[in-house]
């Protein structure tokens, strides 16, 4: 440090002890120490000034009344270093405390201004150092930082007059044995060697990072998902079972297609109601399982388009209640054939019981029971429009939550009751004299549907989304298929085209 830079601190030092009303009963001294740019004697010097100036003795201060305030240095980097290492364990400051939220007027300044923190309060001019061909050093100022006697501080600076030096632009050899890892990848340490050695590893599933070197990796919004190289969140796309898509179309088409095959069966029975094969077992039950299957094929119109409260509300429960009531018609129609037979024996007691009681009585009893389950269903913990959001990475899949699991599967445990009670009774029946054959065809109509039902469980579990819905509807159109299929399509042959074997004679004789 050269002398001429020592005054202006010698100067200020003077004037201060000149103040009194600056610092009362006490009175500011310095000791200035030349270190010769040399680190051990930095050390030295820095020893003998908390130790009083006299003896080098750690931790003791040779002189009682002095009492070092502050170190003020203006060594290098790495001097400037170990002067800190020293002083933080006396725990030396800069500025003493006192010397806070004054100001001093000098003659060659405006005057000095300390803020509450002891930090001096002044404007300063940033300078760039230039270093000419004959090796002299220019002073250009390219910048300020004003904040005197002001509360907040104005930075300002000229870029177009900083020289830089010629190795600025050049590129610089990284300090580290491996190459950034880019956005999409994290940091992994390689164990037993340096920090900057690390191996570069993708981001898991659903994370992603945005930085080069990134320490970790960071999970997506549940509305958004990473993309391809996962550098950045994309929002997901909304889906559900649409009328538009071309699986809803599909889907809307064969409902339509069965609803009109059924309607026209249904019209077939009750033009030719008159006719024997009509009035075969049941006329009634026959009308009722047309209906049910109706309404069945239209139900699923409830499962395909946007999930809402009405619909979720009624999907699961209009179709197990329609179900029911179709397996309880099959299930009356099989009992019917067999009580018939019985009551045909020479002194069966069973003729009592022909007739449309019992069979109404069982489509009643049997569909009260699946009514009971969901009005319970509906009572404890309703279906309700929902969204998920994990199943599908790259979607949110709009659905209807069926509130309770364990309803929904009793409601459909029930149905597969029914359905296994009536094809056991049709299946014993099925030997049963030609005129009582069409235990027959519920056998085959009944295997058909338990067949459909049983493949739908594993099917509806391992799909997931919009498809989950799409597996119920088809198990529905093709159970429904079965039951007409089965039951009805050879009865309307005979109407329609063998009218000759449409007579009680003929039945009779089978």
């Amino acid at each position: 440090m050269m002398f001429l830079e020592l005054l202006p601190f010698m100067f200020v030092i003077e004037k201060i002890n000149e103040h009194s009303n600056f610092l009362t009963n006490m009175t500011l001294g310095y000791n200035i120490y030349e270190n010769y740019l040399n680190a051990r004697m930095t050390s030295d010097a820095v020893i003998d000034l908390v130790s009083g100036g006299q003896k080098t003795v750690p931790n003791y201060s040779c002189v009682g009344q002095n009492k070092l305030l502050a170190v003020l240095e203006g060594a290098d980097s790495e001097i400037s270093n170990q002067i800190s290492t020293v002083l933080s364990i006396y725990k030396m400051p800069q500025l003493h405390p006192f010397l806070r939220n004054f100001q001093l007027y000098v003659n060659y300044t405006e005057g000095i201004y300390f803020d509450e923190n002891g930090d001096m309060a002044m404007d300063f001019d940033i300078v760039n150092w230039v270093a000419t061909p004959n090796q002299s050093i220019i002073r250009v100022k390219v910048g300020s930082v004003e904040r005197h006697a002001a509360e907040e501080i104005k930075f300002s600076i000229d870029q177009d007059v900083i020289v830089w030096p010629s190795w600025f632009n050049e590129t610089q050899r990284a300090s580290r044995c491996t190459e950034s890892c880019p956005p999409g990848f994290t940091k992994l340490m390689k164990e037993g060697e340096a920090l900057c050695c690390y191996d570069c590893s993708p981001c898991g599933e659903g994370t992603i990072s945005t930085q080069e070197d990134a320490s970790h990796c960071h999970k997506c919004p549940e509305n958004q998902y990473p993309n391809k190289i996962r550098d950045q969140c994309v929002p997901k796309h909304i889906t559900f079972l649409s009328h538009e898509e071309p699986l809803g179309i599909s889907l809307n088409i064969l409902t339509l297609f069965f609803v009109l095959i059924t309607t026209f069966v249904l019209g077939i029975f009750i033009k030719y109601f008159d006719t024997p094969v009509v009035k075969a077992n049941n006329r009634d039950l026959s009308y009722l399982l047309l209906i049910s299957l109706l309404l069945s094929f239209l139900s699923s119109f409830l499962f395909i388009g946007e999930p809402r409260e009405v619909t979720c509300l009624l999907r699961q429960t209009a179709f197990s209640i329609i179900f029911s009531v179709a397996v309880s018609s099959v299930l009356a129609k099989t009992v019917t054939v067999v009580v018939a037979f019985m009551a045909s024996q020479p002194g069966s007691r069973m003729r009592k019981w022909l007739g449309k009681s019992l069979a109404n009585f069982i489509v009643f009893s049997c569909s009260s029971i699946q009514v009971g389950i969901c009005t319970l269903w509906l009572g404890i913990s309703p279906p309700f429009p929902d969204s998920d959001m994990h199943s599908q990475t790259e979607e949110i899949v709009l659905q209807c939550n069926e509130g309770s699991v364990a309803m929904f599967y009793a409601a459909l445990g029930y149905m597969g009751f029914l359905a296994a009670v009536c094809f056991t009774v049709a299946f014993l029946a099925r030997k049963l004299p030609g005129a009582f054959n069409e235990a027959k065809l519920i056998t085959f109509s009944m295997l058909v549907f338990c067949s459909v039902w049983v493949s739908f469980v594993p099917s509806y579990l391992s799909t997931k989304g919009k498809y989950m819905v799409a597996v119920q509807v088809f198990s529905i159109l093709a159970s429904s298929v079965g039951l007409l299929g089965c039951i009805f399509l050879p009865k309307c042959y005979i109407i329609i085209l063998r009218p000759q074997l449409n007579t009680k004679e003929h039945l009779m004789l089978k």
